[in-house]
């Protein structure tokens, strides 16, 4: 593995749309959710927006760890 491909998979993450499309809804109410209360634009999240979280997180967290893998691997 080189540096560049390692750093961009280090680098990726999620997104918007990513969290929009777990959500079955679209990016805009993601990104209303986001904003602050006080914000006219503001909409609240969605109903236990918790779980679908944690999960993408433990999803993304797997990858790194694989990455990790692979760059160690790369560098015996």
């Amino acid at each position: 593995m080189d540096f560049k491909t390692a750093t961009d998979r280090l680098t990726d993450r999620i997104t918007a749309d990513d969290i929009a499309e777990a959500f079955g809804v679209a990016r805009n109410s993601i990104a209303r959710a986001r904003l602050e209360r006080s914000n006219p634009g503001y909409r609240p999240p969605p109903e236990s927006w918790q779980p679908v979280l944690a999960r993408l997180a433990r999803e993304r967290s797997k990858q790194l760890s694989e990455l990790a893998a692979e760059v160690e691997r790369s560098h015996s």
